[in-house]
């Protein structure tokens, strides 16, 4: 696992730089109906705009172009279109069957612009990780208030899900695994259950240090809280899902840069692991659009960086590569955070 081994060779070296949103671009170019569209989804009765990861399949160029944007301003890491690749998630428009060729796809249109990066910038090579969403069902909550002890989904429902996917981005050729806006913890833990099935049946190793697929997981704190949506502090969720060996472990969305600073500090303080953030461009305004500009953006995040509590930082709702540009620069003058081991009692 060559790929791995240079991506923790680059990770020691320096703060790792992601992209920004993915859908904040999409909004750019003003898509019809059509642009969701090829021969073989001309039949479907469902609407199918909005569906952003279908574009992966029916206007690739336009999902390369994002990526290529984001690359050009020094991401060293670029996040496959597949948030919403699930059967889970796609059975809303009736395209289960499209999950894992959604996954393959959008993973070579990703490698094939990281690819092109790389090689012209040989001393900084560029990364693909396969973006691992939450799904729009919870393992831990009961969608109908009458009746808490619902699910709309099962444990073992996620898992099938998500291993589909998994197969699908490997197929596809991506270096990372980033299990991303962890909201539920056992849907998190019903992703890595799916990784890990699927390593075993492929015969990668789990931990990246001995030559396995590096997997990055990622959770949202929802509001002033401090908590996820259900219900777990930084601390409990970085405990939840401590037992997988992690390439890294981080929080992005729902908050701005000054609002996730005390849970990032949490994670800074205790994680066994790299640590990512990748915020939104602050906080959604009264048309849910965000107002806050890369200089601002900018500030904040360099707060994080003078207390060395960052290895990989972007953006995401919001952010677009004139943010993650002045990111890029900024953390440029900051060493990346070192690991500290826990000791345990015996």
């Amino acid at each position: 696992m060559q790929r791995t081994d240079l991506l923790l060779q680059q990770a020691e070296r320096k703060i790792l730089i992601l992209d920004g949103a993915m859908g904040t671009m999409i909004q750019r170019y003003s898509l019809t109906e059509a642009d969701f569209r090829n021969a073989s989804l001309a039949d479907v009765s469902k609407p199918l705009k909005g569906n952003n990861d279908l574009l992966s399949i029916t206007r690739p160029d336009i999902i390369k172009e994002i990526h290529e944007a984001y690359l050009a301003v020094g991401s060293d890491i670029i996040e496959t279109n597949t948030f919403s690749s699930t059967s889970i998630a796609q059975a809303d428009y009736g395209l289960e069957h499209l999950a894992y060729s959604l996954n393959v796809e959008a993973a070579k249109v990703a490698v094939e612009a990281a690819a092109h990066y790389s090689a012209l910038t040989p001393d900084q090579p560029r990364f693909v990780a396969g973006a691992i969403g939450p799904t729009n069902r919870t393992a831990s909550l009961s969608p109908d208030v009458n009746d808490p002890g619902y699910r709309a989904i099962t444990f073992d429902q996620l898992v099938e899900a998500y291993a589909e996917q998994v197969n699908g981005l490997l197929d596809g050729g991506v270096d990372i695994l980033l299990i991303e806006t962890v909201f539920d913890t056992l849907n998190a833990k019903a992703a890595l259950f799916g990784i890990q099935e699927v390593f075993e049946q492929r015969g990668i190793p789990l931990a990246p240090s001995e030559g396995g697929i590096p997997i990055m997981v990622s959770g949202t704190i929802t509001d002033a809280s401090g908590r996820t949506l259900s219900g777990q502090t930084t601390e409990a969720f970085l405990i939840s899902i401590s037992h997988v060996p992690l390439f890294s472990v981080g929080l992005n969305c729902a908050l701005g840069a000054k609002e996730l600073r005390p849970y990032l500090r949490v994670l800074a303080e205790e994680a066994p692991f790299l640590v990512s953030v990748y915020p939104n461009a602050g906080l959604p305004n009264e048309f849910g659009a965000y107002d806050q500009g890369p200089q601002e953006m900018k500030e904040q995040i360099e707060e994080f960086l003078d207390q060395n509590w960052v290895n990989i930082l972007g953006g995401c709702c919001g952010t677009t590569p004139d943010h993650i540009k002045l990111i890029a620069e900024t953390a440029g003058s900051y060493a990346p955070r070192k690991v500290v081991l826990q000791e345990t009692e015996e």
